[in-house]
């Protein structure tokens, strides 16, 4: 049985709104991130990476943004993180 497709609706609005939020950390945006692009893709919504990206490195950095977009890319923000368990 395959997973079945997930996808993000209002992307940009929602990385956004996250992004703003304090309690959320990069690791969370990687996983919107990650979602908003596939979903772009597949369902033809129009983003505005540079809005996107713009307000990640005011709230981060330059390399924040690049470790959130490596996250996002490779798919590594929806892996545990080394050394914690989930048991």
């Amino acid at each position: 049985m395959s997973n079945p497709k997930v996808y993000l609706a209002a992307c940009q609005y929602v990385l956004l709104q996250e992004i703003a939020t304090p309690e959320l950390k990069r690791r969370d945006i990687a996983k919107s991130y990650r979602l908003a692009l596939e979903s772009q893709f597949d369902c033809d919504e129009v983003v505005d990476w540079d809005a996107v990206n713009t307000a990640i490195i005011t709230r981060w950095s330059i390399s924040g943004l690049e470790w959130i977009k490596k996250q996002a890319w490779s798919g590594q923000c929806f892996a545990e993180p080394a050394g914690r368990t989930t048991s």
